[in-house]
């Protein structure tokens, strides 16, 4: 069994500044995971927060297979008892991505953290102004986890991709 936990914050280019910044932070963290949770290959969890519902979490539950986590833009294989965690490249979005990166290879029990920003446009016209933005936290179990699995314990491995979204150089992350 995989599980993958992806909480997402949105909030629109007026909700930049430091006042509606403090109204999002502490959105971004794990979540207790639902109980019982569903029998499936892939469980995939969705918890999310937008400016535009006064960021009230919304949560979502599901049991796929590997390919539904091209939806949260993964790709995930098997590999002997390893779990092979890429980054798809994205659409309409900045930081544009062209080719698939690796995350990192998780080995059984073991948990992956994934970081990430966007800037979104609601047009495919790069000179549209209609920009939201999203901070992501996507984790993801290889192996059953308890519900707090995502919250008492520290991961495996992270990978921490995000960058400066309002302009200037990408931030580096180790």
């Amino acid at each position: 069994m995989i599980t993958i936990q992806r909480v997402r914050v949105r909030w629109s280019a007026a909700a930049r500044g430091a006042p509606q910044a403090n109204a999002r932070r502490g959105l971004y963290r794990p979540a207790q995971l639902p109980s019982p949770m569903p029998v499936g290959d892939v469980v995939i969890h969705e918890v999310f927060a937008d400016e535009a519902a006064r960021y009230v979490h919304r949560e979502d539950v599901v049991s796929s297979d590997l390919e539904r986590a091209r939806d949260l833009g993964l790709s995930l294989s098997v590999k002997d008892s390893g779990l092979v965690v890429d980054r798809l490249p994205g659409g309409f979005a900045y930081p544009r991505e062209y080719g698939p990166t690796r995350l990192f290879t998780l080995g059984p029990g073991q948990i992956g953290r994934y970081r990430a920003n966007f800037r979104f446009t609601f047009t495919t016209c790069p000179c549209n102004p209609s920009w939201y933005y999203e901070e992501w936290l996507v984790l993801i179990a290889n192996g059953e986890v308890r519900t707090d699995g995502f919250i008492s314990r520290e991961p495996d491995h992270d990978a921490d991709q995000r960058v400066h979204l309002y302009g200037g150089s990408r931030r580096s992350r180790a």
